[in-house]
C-alpha cells in the first residue's frame, strides 16, 4: 500500500470516529481557510497581531506576538480599547466551510474544541438546538471571584454552566469568543490568570473533562509554535485515553512543535485539510 492510499485510509477511519463520537475535533484558525469566500477575519495569532498593530502603534519588537501586543494596547490604551478592537476584528462571521457543515451535522459528536475567536462553527450549529457554547472568559473584565468560563444557548442567551453541560454537543472555545458577549482572552494578563491554575485543571469545564474520557483528539487547522498554544492544548487533552492525530504540514513544523507532538503522543499526518475534508464526509455516508 503506498503512502497516499494509507493516508486516505487513515483519514477515512478518523472521519468515522469523529462522526461516531470517539475522536474529538480540536480546531485551529486555519480551518477558516476552507471557507468558500475570502476570509473576513484574521487567521491565526500572528495575523491577528498584525491586524491589531495596524490600528494601534506598538513597539516593533512585539508586533509578531499577539499576547504581548494585546497587553501593550491594554496597558497604554485601556482594556476597553482592546475589547473594542477584538470585537471589530471578529464582527464579520466567515461563511461555514464544508468541514464546519459536516461537523455541525454529526449529532453524535459530544465535544468540539474551537480555539479561535470567530463565530463560524456556532453559526453552522444553529440549525440544531441540542448544543451549548462554553467559552473561556477574561477576568480583566470583572472584579471579585469571576468564573473561568461562561455558557450560552444557541440564541446567545447566557445559561448556567450545568444547563449547557447537559446538551448533546458542547462547543468549547477556551480562548473566548467574539459572539455573543465579546469576551476573549488575548493579553498576557489574561493568560497569567489562567496559567496560574491550569495545571490544576480549574479553568477547564468539568463537562470537557468528562467528555474527553476514553476518547481521542484530532487537531485540524492548528499550529503550536507558541508556548501558550501548547499549554492550552496539553491541558485540554490531558487524561484523554484515546489516540491523537494532527493534520499538519510535517516538513514545516518547528522543533518545539515536533517535540510537543512526540511528548503528547500525537501522530502527525501530512495531508492538506482541504483534501481531507471530503474524505471525512465520504467515509460517513
Amino acid at each position: 500500500m503506498n503512502t497516499i492510499t494509507a493516508h486516505r485510509d487513515i483519514i477515512g477511519d478518523i472521519g468515522r470516529k469523529i462522526a461516531g463520537g470517539q475522536l474529538i475535533p480540536f480546531l485551529g484558525p486555519q480551518v477558516l481557510s476552507l471557507s468558500p469566500q475570502p476570509c473576513p477575519v484574521p487567521m491565526g495569532a500572528r495575523d491577528l497581531s498584525h491586524w491589531l498593530t495596524s490600528r494601534v502603534a506598538v513597539p516593533g519588537r512585539i508586533r509578531n506576538n499577539l499576547w504581548h501586543s494585546a497587553q501593550y494596547i491594554e496597558t497604554f490604551r485601556h482594556r476597553v480599547t482592546l475589547d473594542k478592537l477584538m470585537q471589530e476584528a471578529f464582527k464579520p462571521i466567515p461563511g461555514p466551510s464544508a468541514l464546519h457543515a459536516w461537523l455541525a451535522a454529526r449529532p453524535a459528536i459530544p465535544l468540539i474544541v474551537d480555539t479561535w475567536y470567530d463565530g463560524t462553527l456556532a453559526r453552522a450549529l444553529c440549525s440544531r438546538d441540542d448544543w451549548g457554547l462554553i467559552q473561556g472568559t477574561s477576568k480583566a473584565r470583572r472584579t471579585g471571584d469571576a468564573p473561568w468560563y461562561r455558557a450560552y444557548a444557541p440564541d446567545g442567551a447566557e445559561l448556567p454552566v450545568d444547563v449547557a453541560s447537559a446538551k448533546t454537543t458542547i462547543l468549547y472555545k477556551p480562548h473566548g469568543a467574539a459572539q455573543p458577549a465579546g469576551d476573549v482572552l488575548a493579553s498576557d494578563a489574561d493568560y497569567v490568570e489562567v496559567l496560574t491554575d491550569i495545571d490544576l485543571g480549574l479553568p477547564i469545564p468539568q463537562t470537557v473533562k468528562d467528555r474527553r474520557k476514553d476518547r481521542g483528539f484530532v487537531f485540524l487547522g492548528c499550529r503550536f509554535y507558541d508556548q501558550i498554544l501548547r499549554i492550552f492544548a496539553r491541558s485540554i487533552i490531558k487524561h484523554s485515553n484515546g489516540p491523537r492525530f494532527a493534520l499538519v504540514p510535517v516538513e514545516d513544523l518547528t522543533r518545539n512543535e515536533l517535540k510537543f507532538m512526540e511528548v503528547e503522543n500525537i501522530t502527525p499526518i501530512d495531508m492538506d485539510l482541504a483534501e481531507a475534508t471530503p474524505l471525512f464526509a465520504g467515509a460517513t455516508h
